[in-house]
């Protein structure tokens, strides 16, 4: 394999392609090669833009045979830099846009790679269904970006992540072959299940084209709320009541910190405070069910119930669709409010659901013992263990001394989620950013056994060579 790509190889991938289908313009080029955070620049010969399966299929064959290595590309929300490419050919997905099918008969809809979510979502509702992932970046992130790192969002705790969502998928494998797995089963126990080893495979195995998604009833009824709550731990104790209580009606349990929120007001126009008094730390509830009512009564009844057993110190229901919406956008902009305050450490882990308030305090002792007056912003998915727990420098520092300690931060982290027998990557994958280290939490035995796998179905590592194992 060979990063160089020859003057005729390039030719061959543009005649492929056809008119409009590439480009080397670097200003069509220059926000592909930056990722979000903007820690991540990359470069490419060529920016490659196939409208079908059977082009991306011969983008693939042609690499394959020459040893190019690709990155495949989605709608570049990634975090850990897996879509950012260093001197591969980048293959973009965003122009396999179809809406294949929707049937609400059999509670499906094949979409191809490059649908956004916010579309997703659309196309479920014409037919009077729901697609229920959620992320914030529905606008941006595609289908297939989601099933290769197998995103999360706000909905798992009742639907689970996007693999739960996925029933069939198609791809093109390294050599170039494209497998047709648009099955619409909800059983199949025919041996190996080949779309499991490629959703959450980040590009190496293939390059998912298109998916065959579930799709859910509209529930009647959905209350969103949020309280107040001296500690983590305290959120935890209520995670447990409304699970106890709800008859299954939790849909989203999401925590905030003090800090994540006057961060989120202060730099993002048109939030405000979710209560009168400031708290220690926030959670946001939404309940969902099926029967008219059901979902508001579920909520008075945990608000009321945690109110009088001193679990929660205020809480505020939203009245209107409006005020709901204002709820969720301040957690929505955890991350965006974070943004302007200078350097970071980013982390995104998950425990078990037991141990996340410990998890956060002896996470924030160890890194204050590190670099004392740093801020800490810790939020996230806490109904399934997934916390994003965020260093920020100490307010007015300069920028480098607080890079400088990432690796070591991270590492430390790291090392409390390892011991608590959880993940260093809850959601966001590994990329370039985490592949190395993640190395380093395996055991020898599944390592080699990952490797096997990559080795059988892309011997010549063409496919995103940078990441994983």
């Amino acid at each position: 394999m060979t990063q160089s790509v020859s003057a005729d190889v390039l030719s061959r991938l543009k005649a492929a392609l056809g008119e409009g289908g590439w480009s080397q313009d670097p200003d069509r080029l220059e926000p592909k090669l930056k990722e979000w955070r903007g820690r991540w620049t990359g470069r490419t010969p060529l920016l490659a833009l196939p409208r079908t399966t059977a082009q991306v299929a011969a983008v693939v064959g042609i690499c394959a045979a020459e040893g190019v290595a690709i990155t495949p590309q989605g709608g570049n929300t990634g975090l850990v830099a897996g879509q950012i490419p260093q001197g591969e050919i980048l293959l973009s997905t965003e122009k396999l846009a179809a809406v294949r099918d929707v049937d609400a008969f059999d509670d499906v809809m094949v979409l191809e790679a490059g649908v956004t979510l916010a579309r997703a979502h659309e196309v479920a509702a014409s037919v009077n269904r729901r697609f229920p992932l959620s992320l914030a970046s529905e606008g941006s992130c595609t289908i297939g970006g989601l099933a290769s790192t197998n995103a999360g969002g706000t909905a798992v705790l009742r639907y689970g992540v996007m693999r739960d969502q996925i029933l069939g998928i198609e791809a093109v494998l390294p050599s170039g072959e494209v497998w047709n797995g648009l099955k619409r089963l909800r059983k199949d126990n025919t041996g190996y299940d080949l779309k499991q080893l490629l959703i959450g495979a980040e590009g190496t195995l293939g390059i998912i084209t298109a998916a065959s998604l579930k799709l859910q009833p509209i529930l009647a009824s959905r209350c969103v709320a949020v309280a107040g709550v001296a500690s983590a731990q305290d959120a935890i104790a209520l995670l447990a009541r409304a699970k106890d209580e709800s008859g299954g009606a939790v849909e989203a349990f999401e925590l905030m910190s003090r800090l994540g929120v006057v961060l989120a007001i202060k730099n993002i126009p048109g939030l405000r405070e979710p209560l009168a008094e400031a708290h220690p730390w926030y959670v946001l509830i939404e309940t969902a069910s099926g029967e008219p009512g059901a979902a508001e009564a579920a909520m008075e009844r945990l608000l009321s119930g945690a109110l009088e057993a001193g679990l929660i110190q205020d809480a505020t229901v939203a009245q209107t669709q409006a005020q709901a919406h204002a709820l969720w956008a301040v957690r929505e902009n955890q991350s965006g409010g974070q943004k302007p305050e200078g350097a970071a450490w980013k982390h995104d882990v998950s425990v078990p659901v037991s141990k996340v308030a410990a998890f956060i305090d002896q996470a924030n002792a160890a890194v204050e013992r590190l670099s004392p007056g740093v801020r800490i912003v810790a939020f996230g998915h806490v109904g399934d263990g997934n916390v994003h727990y965020d260093v920020l420098r100490a307010e007015g520092a300069p920028d480098d001394p607080h890079d400088a300690l990432r690796d070591q931060g991270a590492r430390i982290v790291h090392d409390i989620v390892a011991a608590m027998d959880g993940s260093i990557s809850a959601e966001h994958g590994l990329g370039a950013m985490k592949s190395a280290e993640a190395v380093g939490y395996k055991s020898p035995v599944e390592v080699a056994a990952l490797r096997a796998v990559r080795e059988a179905l892309d011997p010549r590592r063409i496919m995103n060579p940078r990441v994983l194992f």
